[in-house]
């Protein structure tokens, strides 16, 4: 059976070599090419395409910035290798750009004992996701779903008028529209013709619809 070919890219030599070394050893895996920055790793590109490597592991930090995340595509383009980012850190922020690059995975150095089964079943395309990337991706998709959470109700806030909002709440309470008119001791017309535009600014189809979603948003 052919061994898997591995291309390391990353700018720490101390890393370089000691990857190096560990992963060719392993059972199986083929170290084929090194590279320890953005320049080179083009290079090698425009040397070749297909076939360069089977799995890639990338650094994420080269030369001080996050030059692994835009190289990590060029490479998926170019060789249709499988990608896994490497890094000393754990940004969440990362995390989703590798993902969005096309990375298939995402390993912190300091559990380099983890890569030759990474890199085997990257190898088989079964798309792995080590735990630590996993639950850095939940984070922040609970932080974007919160993030989208916050600018509804903000978009909310800016649309309703405090006497609209008060309206609403009315309606969350059960109160009848002729009930309401008594309350705010206005005219039931005007109670009608304030739900209507409350329903067209909210695009809601009712208004016991529009008094829920106000509430569920935390308006009231």
């Amino acid at each position: 059976m052919d061994k898997i070919k591995v291309w390391i890219v990353e700018d720490d030599k101390d890393w370089l070599r000691g990857l190096h070394a560990f992963l060719g050893s392993q059972t199986g895996i083929e170290v084929t090419n090194t590279s320890d920055n953005p320049d080179a790793v083009r290079l090698a590109l425009a040397d070749g395409g297909t076939g360069l490597a089977d799995v890639v592991l990338m650094d994420i930090m080269l030369d001080g910035v996050p030059a692994g995340i835009a190289l990590a595509e060029e490479v998926t383009v170019s060789t249709g290798a499988r990608v896994i980012m490497l890094t000393s850190m754990e940004e969440k922020e990362f995390i989703f750009r590798s993902f969005q690059a096309g990375a298939i995975d995402y390993q912190i150095k300091s559990d380099f004992e983890a890569l030759p089964d990474a890199i085997r079943a990257a190898a088989r395309r079964e798309s792995p996701i080590s735990p630590a990337a996993a639950e850095r991706m939940r984070e922040e998709f609970r932080r974007l779903k919160q993030l989208e959470r916050d600018f509804e109700t903000k978009k909310m806030q800016d649309l309703i008028t405090p006497s609209e909002l008060e309206l609403l709440k009315l309606i969350d309470k059960g109160y009848s529209q002729s009930e309401i008119a008594s309350r705010l001791v206005v005219s039931i017309r005007t109670v009608k013709n304030h739900i209507n535009h409350i329903l067209k600014k909210l695009g809601s189809k009712g208004s016991k619809e529009a008094a829920k979603e106000a509430k569920e948003k935390g308006l009231f």
